[in-house]
């Protein structure tokens, strides 16, 4: 794969003989064309396509988080492939051939800001999760008006609610109300703190499975 500042006409997007014209993240670049290729997929490459399928599949939803909140930017892969690198990677296991996620493994969000102290999340009642810690704003890069998110995956369903500054740090509590089809299911919980600047965050971590009332 070659870059070009300036083509005869510019850049260009599509196939010209064996050669691929494409713009990726911003930059022109040019590749050969990709052979097709009569090859039986081995065991382990048809297992990592498993792998990719589920990490995409199952992190598809937080893209809007995880842009911005995975990671550094590198320039070279984005947040989000960060993301579904690390689940790969750290955050399945294989059992009879057939890749599972680990929830007590996934990272929601990944960073170098400050996290929780003494988090608890736990149900109140009414498709409520209510959520307390201490105010550690004085640890660390820390600071009182970093804001507290939440995510919520009901397996069952296979969808995601997303709750984005429910609180600032300093606050030591606050509650998040579900949809109504929650109550009654299995959710897997993680929550994350961002800076106010919305530059970094912290590891999220999980809460483990509660029951919605």
């Amino acid at each position: 794969m070659g870059k070009f500042e300036k083509g005869i006409l510019g850049g260009f997007s599509g196939i010209v003989g064996p050669v691929v014209g494409a713009t990726w993240r911003g930059v022109d670049i040019l590749r050969s064309r990709p052979k097709r290729t009569q090859r039986v997929p081995t065991a382990d490459q048809l297992l990592q396509q498993q792998k990719f399928k589920l990490a995409v599949q199952f992190l598809q939803p937080l893209k809007s988080v995880q842009k911005l909140y995975f990671g550094a930017d590198s320039g070279l892969r984005s947040r989000v492939n960060m993301a579904v690198s690390y689940t790969m990677i750290e955050a399945m296991k294989v059992l009879l051939d057939v890749p599972q996620l680990v929830y007590s493994k996934v990272l929601i969000t990944k960073g170098e800001l400050t996290g929780f102290r003494n988090l608890g999340v736990a149900d109140g009642g009414r498709h409520t999760l209510d959520l307390t810690w201490d105010d550690n704003s004085v640890e660390g890069n820390a600071s009182p008006t970093d804001e507290v998110g939440m995510v919520v995956y009901s397996e069952e369903q296979g969808n995601w609610q997303i709750f984005e500054n429910l609180a600032q740090r300093s606050a030591g509590m606050a509650s998040a109300q579900l949809e109504s089809y929650y109550s009654g299911q299995t959710v897997e919980v993680w929550v994350f703190v961002v800076n106010a600047k919305k530059k970094t965050a912290c590891n999220s971590p999980y809460q483990g499975s509660i029951v919605i009332s």
